[in-house]
C-alpha cells in the first residue's frame, strides 16, 4: 500500500513537470540543419506599418553595447561579454523590415572608401583611351538622420525565486531567474545636430529549471533512483533584437505624432496607431520596475457584501464554525485611507453548550497599503457594538483585522478579510468564568463595488478635484438661491 502512495506522488509530479513544459517533449537529440533565423512578435509589427509618404535616408556609424559587462558565471565572470556586439547589425535589419528608412553604410565606411578608390584607380589604369569619357562613380547618399544611442544597461538577476517540496525521497522544485536589458534610440538632424527624438525600451530576459526526482529504497540493498527535468533560457540575442524593433516601431510613431514624417494612409488609421501608441506608452510609464502596473483604480465611494464564518472564543470549550454575513459602505479620504460602516448578521455556538444569534455594527477606519495595483493587502482597526437578536443584550466592543483585495476591473473587487472581535464584556455567551472577557472571530469572503470617479494619484491633483467639487458645490447652491428667488441664473 505505501508503495502504492510513493508511485502516486511520482506520477503526479511528472506530470505536473511535464504538463507545462513544452520543452520537454522536444529534446535534441539529432544534429539540426542551419535555417532561417527567427522573427520577434515585433518583426512583423514592423513589415505590418503603414508605408511612408517618403523613406528617410539614416545612417548608423555604431550602435553599441555601452554596458562594459562580462557575462557572469559561477566562479565570477569571463571575457565574453553579457550582450551581443552586433546591436548595430540588429539595427539594420529592423531599419530595413520596417520599409520607413533607408539606412546607408556607415559603420566601416573606410572600406567602402577604400573599395570606390580602387574602382577609379583600375579604370584609370586600363582604360584604352585616354580620351574616352567614361561614366563616373555616382556619388554616394547622405543621411538626412543619425541614428545613436545603444545598450545602456543589462542588469543580472532583478528577481529570483523557486519552490519546491520532497515527501520521503520524492519530490520536485522549480527555480528561475530574470534579467534585464535596456536600449536607448536617437535620431539627429545632420543639418543642424538637433536631437528630434529619444526612445528608451527595456526587456527581460527570463532563465527557468524544473526538476522531478525519486528516491528510495524498496528493498533491503535495492535503491531506486529517477531524476528528470530542464532548463531554459532566452537567448539574448532574440531580447536583444525585441528591445532595437521596439526602440524602431516606437520612433516611428513619435516621429509620426511630432510631424518628423508622415504615413500614406488615411487620417483614421494613422489617428488610432498613434493613440494605441500613447495607451501602450501610459501604461508603461505607471509601470514599475517588476511588472507592476499602477493607475488610479478605486472610486470615492464604495459598496460590499461578504459572507462567510464565525468562530466564538468564550468561556465554553469546542466552538463551532457557523455564518456570517455583512454588508456596509466605504468612503475614501485619500487613495490610502478611508472610513466604513456595517451591519452584520451571525451565529455563535458551541457544541452542545450554547448557540445565539447576533447582530452588530462596526465602524473602522481602513488602511490600503498598495492602492494604484489589482491585488493589494489592507488592515483596518474601530469600535462597534453587538446585540443579540432579542435586542435584550448589548455590549461594546473593539475590532482589528486585515486581508486582501483583487480588483476584477475598476468597479469591482473580490476579498478576503478576517477580524478579531475584543468585546467588552464577559457575558456574550450568558456565562462569567475567568478573567478574560469574551471574543469572537470572523472570516469572510467579500463583494465590493466602487463608484464615483477615482481618486487621483497625485496628492496636488487630489486637492485641485477637491477644490473643482466645492466650487461646484458652491455654484449650485448658488443657483438654487437665485432660483428660488425667482432671479435668473447667470452663466
Amino acid at each position: 500500500m505505501r508503495h502504492k502512495f510513493y508511485q502516486v506522488i511520482l506520477v503526479i509530479s511528472c506530470t505536473i513537470l511535464l504538463s507545462g513544459c513544452g520543452t520537454y517533449f522536444n529534446q535534441p537529440i539529432t544534429i539540426e540543419e542551419a535555417r532561417i533565423g527567427d522573427d520577434t512578435k515585433f518583426t512583423q509589427a514592423l513589415r505590418n506599418f503603414p508605408s511612408p509618404v517618403e523613406p528617410v535616408v539614416v545612417g548608423v556609424y555604431k550602435f553599441r553595447d555601452q554596458t562594459g559587462q562580462y557575462k557572469p558565471t559561477e566562479a565570477g565572470s569571463t571575457f565574453s561579454t553579457a550582450v551581443t556586439q552586433g546591436a548595430t547589425t540588429i539595427l539594420i535589419k529592423a531599419l530595413e523590415d520596417s520599409k520607413w528608412f533607408v539606412p546607408i553604410e556607415r559603420e566601416n565606411l573606410s572600406n567602402l572608401l577604400n573599395e570606390r578608390n580602387i574602382i577609379r584607380s583600375t579604370r584609370k589604369e586600363y582604360r584604352k583611351n585616354k580620351n574616352s569619357k567614361e561614366p563616373q562613380l555616382p556619388p554616394l547618399l547622405y543621411a538626412g538622420i543619425i541614428l545613436e544611442g545603444g545598450i545602456v544597461s543589462y542588469d543580472s538577476n532583478i528577481i529570483t525565486g523557486g519552490l519546491g517540496a520532497r515527501y520521503f525521497g520524492v519530490g520536485g522544485s522549480t527555480q528561475y531567474r530574470q534579467d534585464r536589458i535596456t536600449v536607448y534610440l536617437r535620431a539627429v538632424s545632420t543639418s543642424s545636430g538637433k536631437i528630434l527624438k529619444t526612445v528608451y525600451v527595456s526587456k527581460t530576459i527570463l532563465s527557468q529549471a524544473l526538476d522531478a526526482s525519486f528516491f528510495r529504497y524498496v528493498k533491503f540493498s535495492r535503491l531506486l533512483e529517477a531524476e528528470t527535468g530542464f532548463t531554459k533560457n532566452e537567448p539574448g540575442q532574440i531580447a536583444v533584437s525585441e528591445a532595437i524593433e521596439k526602440a524602431v516601431e516606437s520612433l516611428i510613431v513619435e516621429g509620426i505624432e511630432d510631424k518628423l514624417w508622415s504615413a500614406k494612409a488615411a487620417p483614421e488609421k494613422i489617428n488610432a496607431l498613434v493613440a494605441n501608441y500613447n495607451a501602450e506608452k501610459n501604461e508603461a510609464q505607471n509601470t514599475g520596475l517588476y511588472e507592476r502596473y499602477f493607475k488610479e483604480r478605486r472610486g470615492e465611494k464604495s459598496v460590499f457584501v461578504n459572507g462567510g464564518m464565525a468562530l466564538m472564543s468564550g468561556d465554553y470549550n469546542n466552538a463551532d464554525l457557523s455564518y456570517s454575513a455583512r454588508i456596509g459602505g466605504k468612503w475614501y479620504f485619500n487613495p490610502y485611507l478611508n472610513a466604513n460602516a456595517s451591519l452584520s448578521k451571525f451565529e455563535l455556538r458551541n457544541e452542545g453548550a450554547f448557540s445565539e444569534g447576533f447582530n452588530a455594527i462596526d465602524v473602522n477606519a481602513e488602511l490600503t497599503l498598495l492602492p494604484f495595483e489589482k491585488l493589494t493587502p489592507f488592515f483596518f482597526g474601530g469600535m462597534g457594538t453587538v446585540n443579540t437578536d432579542g435586542f435584550d443584550r448589548t455590549f461594546f466592543k473593539f475590532q482589528y483585522g486585515g486581508g486582501i483585495e483583487y480588483l476584477v476591473n475598476d468597479q469591482i473587487g473580490v476579498s478576503f478579510n478576517a477580524t478579531h472581535n475584543l468585546v467588552l464584556g464577559d457575558k456574550l455567551d450568558n456565562i462569567t468564568q475567568g478573567k478574560r472577557d469574551d471574543q469572537y472571530f470572523n472570516f469572510s469572503l467579500g463583494l465590493n463595488w466602487y463608484f464615483k470617479t477615482p481618486l487621483k494619484m497625485d496628492k496636488e491633483l487630489r486637492k485641485q478635484q477637491r477644490r473643482e467639487q466645492k466650487e461646484i458645490k458652491k455654484l449650485k447652491k448658488r443657483n438654487r438661491e437665485v432660483i428660488e428667488n425667482g432671479e435668473v441664473p447667470k452663466g
